[in-house]
């Protein structure tokens, strides 16, 4: 039986170098990052994308995606984090 795989809910982990946060950004609000960085002009690209930053919990000591505050970061301050 094949495994069925839900491709709604993927998401890439930037690291917000002025904030020093983890950030999880839906992986199809990808080409607005490749798009502002292969513009030439890049103060009429749209700058902000969404993401849900990472938090740290208590009682399995780790971090997780909180998806109860979703805010506004800089493209020019996210580095994809390997």
């Amino acid at each position: 039986m094949p495994v069925l795989k839900k491709l709604d809910n993927e998401f890439l982990i930037y690291e917000e170098t002025e904030l020093s946060v983890l950030v999880a950004v839906r992986k199809t609000d990808q080409s607005k990052i490749k798009k502002y960085w292969k513009s030439k002009d890049k103060a009429k690209e749209e700058q902000l994308i969404s993401g849900f930053p990472f938090i740290q919990t208590e009682e399995q000591d780790s971090l997780k995606i909180d998806f109860e505050t979703e805010k506004e970061y800089e493209i020019v301050n996210l580095k994809k984090f390997d």
